[in-house]
């Protein structure tokens, strides 16, 4: 199944609901980046929830989301668009433990408790909004519900979750974000409560093969939603060779020439992606002429 994601209205409007797939997209992600297994959760976990965060933005809107816990991880770096577009790193991606008391990856240790989520939304206008909270599980789940709760004053419930293979690769990834909107009622909000308390862990649905749609009439209820929007979500990054020219002529004449001098060569290589860029001696050259600084 390729992944994608579900926008959905539910109870006459009152509530805002979304359900992704990602199984491909941390799948990506562990390749290029090749992270271990509670490295591979901790980072999926983050990418699922900021684009379901993103997706609820729009036109060329897009989100930064910074993780630092403390923990042997070290920090995970996402950046998430409105268009399903995600990439993302953690510092450390050679970090696996034992299964915590539950049976899971352990996430939490691997993202520590002593630290902060941050989400700096970039909507195209001359100052970005930056919000920023403790970190209160290290499960990241919690995590995202306390910075939608706190930060941007939306009573929200998130589960994000991602199953990894023995070999290392990424068997099931998805989550949903169920919001409450002015109009919920009591009723609606216990209903909802009741529902979430008693569902599956959303990984082990999306490896039943639930689908986006199914995940949220389970949630909610199907004669009490209506989708709104489907949108394929997928790792894709943004950074290019003239990208990196364009870094590599910002450091300065007397740096470029330092390289050619020193190494003849240069080789650069993007935290997001892990893609490697090559500069010939020439090339650096013609950066060094192009240099205004």
């Amino acid at each position: 199944m390729n992944d994608y994601l579900i926008k959905a209205l539910a109870f006459d409007g009152n509530v805002r609901a979304y359900a992704i797939s990602s199984t491909e997209m941390v799948a990506e992600a562990q390749r290029r980046h090749n992270t271990w297994p509670t490295a591979s959760a901790a980072l999926g976990r983050a990418m699922t929830a900021s684009t379901m965060i993103a997706t609820g933005l729009k036109g060329e809107e897009k989100i930064t989301v910074k993780i630092e816990g403390g923990g042997p991880i070290g920090a995970i770096i996402v950046d998430a668009n409105a268009k399903g577009e995600t990439r993302g790193y953690v510092s450390n991606p050679h970090v696996h433990f034992d299964l915590n008391e539950h049976g899971k990856l352990d996430v939490a240790q691997a993202v520590g408790r002593d630290g902060f989520l941050s989400v700096v939304k970039d909507i195209g206008m001359r100052e970005k909004f930056t919000g920023q909270v403790p970190i209160v599980s290290g499960e990241l789940g919690e995590d995202f519900t306390y910075y939608l709760v706190t930060s941007e004053q939306i009573p929200s419930a998130v589960g994000v979750g991602v199953l990894v293979n023995p070999d290392n690769t990424i068997l099931a990834a998805g989550g949903f974000m169920i919001q409450l909107l002015p109009g919920a009622g009591e009723e609606t909000i216990r209903f909802i409560e009741k529902r979430i308390e008693a569902i599956p862990p959303i990984s082990k649905l999306i490896e039943a093969g639930k689908t986006p749609e199914e995940i949220l009439n389970a949630l909610l209820g199907e004669e009490n939603i209506k989708v709104i929007d489907n949108m394929p979500v997928q790792f894709e990054c943004s950074c290019s060779k003239e990208r990196f020219s364009n870094g590599i002529m910002g450091l300065g004449k007397e740096e470029i020439s330092n390289m050619i001098e020193e190494d003849g060569e240069a080789e650069t290589a993007c935290h997001f992606c892990n893609a490697h860029y090559h500069f010939s001696k020439e090339e650096l050259q013609e950066l060094y002429a192009e240099s205004k600084v």
